[in-house]
Order: structure tokens, then sequence, then C-alpha cells
């Protein structure tokens, strides 16, 4: 065999090679995904609260005072519903989920294959999106039968975006704790920061309705910063000027954080 046809056979199986990458990436990514998701299916608790909370939320303190809110007021309180939800899931699913599996033999062994920590990452995060669209199935069903919300599908849309942008600092939040801590103190944490951000966000209680002085705080969190958002693309309100920059700043910090933790814990088990 000449050197050419050598060099070409090489450069040909490269490229072959180089095509196989991304599939079997995406292959991996949808198996992890699928294990991750069918095992938490196993656990029904886990399924119920993520699917119950948020609407029996709407339910009990909604739906009652739906004929006297508007429509507006309505469909504001489905969205920063919707934006407890992806927290919820964030901080649990993520969160207590991400320390809780670090604690397991099996996921010391899947460390060790040779494999790279994308695809069992990127499977995490669609786990993710997948329990935060499992708790607002329910949520917009009850809002469509119960209440007054109403929105169009280029707001509904709008909404889905901003819930997408709103939960990225939720998200690296629930990162960051679920490297950070063991199993027992991620759980005892994400029920600590669960109701405390949520009301300081307005997610419960109107903004318009706290004191001064939680409601100059409420202004730079990122459930506040969030719920804005949401409410803004699904009403047609305008957004305070001070939520996408809030929602920024978050995800750039936390994001760190969460990029850190996991470094951190990668070299502390594996170097």
């Amino acid at each position: 065999m000449s050197a050419s046809t050598s060099a070409a056979s090489t450069r040909g199986a490269g490229e072959a090679g180089a095509r196989r990458r991304p599939a079997g990436a995406l292959r991996l990514t949808w198996l992890h995904t699928r294990y991750q998701v069918l095992e938490a299916l196993r656990v029904p608790v886990m399924v119920v609260s993520t699917a119950v909370f948020p609407a029996l939320i709407l339910a009990v303190f909604v739906v009652p005072q739906s004929g006297g809110m508007g429509p507006d007021a309505d469909t504001g309180a489905v969205a920063q519903l919707a934006v407890f939800s992806a927290m919820s899931v964030s901080l649990f699913t993520h969160g207590a989920g991400i320390a809780e599996d670090r604690a397991l033999p099996w996921d010391t062994h899947l460390r060790t294959l040779p494999v790279g920590a994308l695809p069992r990452f990127a499977a995490r995060v669609l786990m993710g999106a997948f329990f935060t669209v499992l708790g607002l199935v329910p949520l917009l069903v009850l809002a469509v039968l119960l209440t007054d919300a109403t929105t169009t599908p280029v707001r509904f849309a709008a909404g889905l975006g901003a819930l997408l942008v709103a939960g990225l600092p939720l998200l690296a939040l629930g990162l960051a704790l679920g490297y950070s801590v063991p199993a027992k103190a991620a759980l005892a944490l994400a029920q600590v920061l669960l109701l405390p951000l949520a009301f300081a966000g307005g997610l419960f209680l109107p903004p318009e309705a706290m004191p001064d002085w939680l409601a100059a705080i409420s202004t730079w969190t990122p459930t506040r910063a969030g719920r804005d958002l949401v409410i803004g693309a699904a009403t047609g309100t305008d957004v305070p000027s001070t939520a996408l920059p809030v929602l920024v700043g978050w995800t750039v910090v936390l994001g760190a954080v969460a990029v850190w933790a996991i470094r951190r814990d990668q070299g502390r088990r594996f170097r």
C-alpha cells in the first residue's frame, strides 16, 4: 500500500470517527436521561410533589379569589407559580438529587467509565426540564378550567421563553447546592431556601403588599426578577428595568459557584 493510500485511509477513518462522536454523545445523553427519569418516576412522592404542589397552591389561594382579581392578575398568579415550580425542581431534583447521587457507588462507577462528563450533565438538565414541564401541566390545566387567566399563543410562547431565562440562575443554584454539600445537608438547605426565596421573590405575596424594606430586598432576588420577567412576557405588561440585569448577575455568580463546586468534587474524589 502506498503512503498516499495509507494517509487517505487514516484520514477517512478519522473523519468517520468524528462523525460518530456527536451521534454517540447524543445517544449517551438520551440513555442517561431515560435512566434518570425512570429512576425518579419510581419514587411516587417525588412525582406527586412536583406535579401537584404548584397546582394545589393555585387551587387553594388563587381560584377562590379568581372572580374579583381580573384576567391579568390571574395570569400573573399562574406565571409566578410557574417560576415557583421551576425553583422547586432546581432545588430538589438538581440540588438534593445530585447530592444523593454523589453518595451512591453507582455514581462513582459511572465516573470511571471512558466517557466524558457532558452526556451525564446534559441528562441532568434534561431531566430537570422534564419535571418542570410535569409541574406546569396540571397548573395550566387548572388555570384554564378554574380561573380567568388568559393569554395569546405569542404571549404563551414568550412566557415559556422567559421561564427558561428565569430558570437559569435557579438551575445554577441547584447545581451549586448538589455538588457542594452531602445529601442530608442538601435536602435541608433546599427546604430552607425554598420558602424564603418564594416569599421574598413575590411568588406567594404580591410585591405591592410587601413592607418597604422587604420590597427593596425583593427587587434584587433571582426569584423576583424571574417573576417580573415571566409575568411581563405572559401578560404583555412592562418588565422592570432591573429584572434582566439581576437575572444575568445571579446567573453569572451562581454559575461560577456551580462550576467551582463541580470541579472541586471531581478533583477531591478522582484526582
